[in-house]
């Protein structure tokens, strides 16, 4: 898929003034800047309906340094979007006339437009969701169904973390009858109800963060990152206590969404006992991914992010290009892997050269650090463990995997089909040094109780004692015999 020059997206929301440019493959555009200023356009919206000329000012200066930057960056024409706050103040549009003297071309999108975005962003990082999408800004809580691949319905309510207020009894109920009477009217209640629900925005991701924290979860990601429905309720005494908290422990929560946590977590505790969902499910991906997905074409959108993103970075990494496609059909014919299977041995090997650089001695860590916390979407915690496997049997780091505690993210058989692959990789690596010529020119098959290299005649000296040694490693690891074989 081409790559496309840079795209930036500036996010005039309640609390934040963002700006994220993107590069790369459509399908699975990677960050290359990423900057927030809390102007807080939202604060105190509710009580004067009207934009402070201090908020103002703080969005303005950003705003500036912004056009800037993206001008510097080779960005033709940002887009930009604003928010809830920008969308209900009084005094909304005369801000967006000093936006325009600027430069920029803003567009306000409403409460619904805002539901449907997000939806479409949770979508492209989730291809397969299934459930109600919620999204809570600072001025409001947009929801949205989504399944087989599309957005229904979007609602948007003003539930956001600065204009609910202080969590309280009375409080608490003015957002649970707000609820019950936006997903009965709308019918999103009965999408949602015992179907995941998909948790977009700052807020609830620094509860997700707080739970990674609370319950010791190895894996620092957010995105895909599942809780029980009852657990923001088991947050509660944590929040409660995060002044007294040691610093150290608390590294993946920025101070400044420290405060919006007991606003984030009464809103999803009174969407929780309203839906009774199966899972909370975290996208990372929301109102700008899905701005830049909703504009693909079909054909696009149908495009496997991950497998994207694992190929652009092996373009982007390999020593002689990418040649991960032509590895994985290679060793495909030694393993009987389903398609789900199929997907994540392609994308480990489309990552196969991705540590030459290091040295010798770290590749095999750097493989593993590259497949747990790289970008990727599309991809849950057990397959992001199965890929780092692989290419820690790849560059040589053996069969057991380091961690302990990530591995227990996994099936054992799963982990041992992905070592494996692994060191089939390995194999054709050596063989090929790299290149993808040696691979299609020869096969590695598995007949009988033999795993069967062939080459032809010509390149019959390939085989050298290393690849010898690696054949008899992938093949005494499968419970088979080597077998090399030499065709004219």
């Amino acid at each position: 898929m081409p790559t496309r020059a840079p795209t930036a997206v500036i996010d005039i929301g309640s609390n934040s003034v963002r700006l994220v440019v993107y590069e790369g493959a459509p399908r699975a555009p990677s960050i290359t800047f990423n900057e927030k200023v809390l102007a807080g356009l939202g604060v105190g919206l509710a009580k004067t309906g009207r934009l402070s000329r201090e908020a103002e000012d703080r969005a303005l200066s950003a705003l500036r340094r912004f056009r800037l930057l993206v001008g510097l960056m080779g960005v033709a024409e940002p887009r930009v979007l604003a928010t809830a706050a920008v969308r209900d103040a009084t005094n909304g549009a005369a801000f967006l006339d000093e936006v325009r003297a600027l430069g920029l071309d803003p567009r306000v999108i409403s409460g619904e437009e805002e539901g449907r975005l997000a939806g479409m962003g949770v979508l492209s990082g989730i291809p397969d969701a299934d459930g109600l999408v919620g999204d809570l800004g600072g001025g409001s809580l947009e929801l949205a169904g989504v399944g087989a691949g599309d957005v229904g319905r979007a609602v948007s309510l003003p539930l956001g973390v600065l204009r609910v207020g202080t969590p309280g009894a009375a409080t608490e109920q003015m957002v649970r009858a707000c609820l019950k009477e936006a997903l009965a009217g709308s019918k999103l209640g009965k999408k949602g109800r015992g179907r995941p629900l998909y948790l977009v925005g700052g807020s609830w991701r620094a509860l997700a963060r707080l739970d990674i924290i609370s319950t010791g979860y190895p894996l620092p990601i957010t995105h895909a990152y599942r809780m029980a429905p009852e657990r923001p309720d088991e947050l509660r005494k944590l929040i409660a206590n995060l002044d007294q908290a040691d610093p150290r422990t608390l590294r993946m929560l920025t101070a400044t969404r420290i405060p919006t946590l007991p606003a984030a977590k009464m809103v999803l505790s009174a969407l929780v006992a309203e839906l009774e969902p199966s899972d909370l499910i975290v996208s990372s991906f929301g109102i700008r991914e899905g701005f830049l997905y909703d504009a693909l074409t079909p054909a696009e959108r149908a495009r496997d992010p991950l497998i994207e993103a694992t190929r652009a970075a092996g373009r982007g990494l390999s020593r002689f290009g990418e040649h991960g496609d032509v590895l994985d059909r290679w060793i495909a014919p030694v393993f009987d892997d389903g398609p789900a299977a199929a997907r994540i041995r392609l994308a480990a090997c489309l990552l196969a050269d991705v540590a030459w650089q290091a040295h010798p001695d770290f590749r095999a860590e750097r493989g593993v650090e590259m497949a747990l916390h790289g970008n990727w979407v599309g991809v849950d915690a057990c397959e992001r463990v199965m890929i780092a496997q692989a290419l820690f049997s790849n560059f040589g780091g053996g069969r057991s995997f380091p961690d302990a505690a990530v591995a227990a993210l996994c099936p054992p058989r799963d982990l041992e089909r992905a070592a494996l692959w692994g060191l089939a990789m390995r194999l054709g690596q050596r063989l090929s040094g790299g290149l993808a010529g040696p691979l299609e020119s020869s096969r590695l098959s598995r007949e009988g109780d033999a795993v069967v290299l062939t080459l032809r005649k010509r390149e019959r000296d390939l085989h050298g004692e290393t690849v010898d040694r690696r054949l008899q490693k992938l093949a005494t690891s499968l419970g088979c015999r080597p077998d090399l074989r030499v065709r004219s």
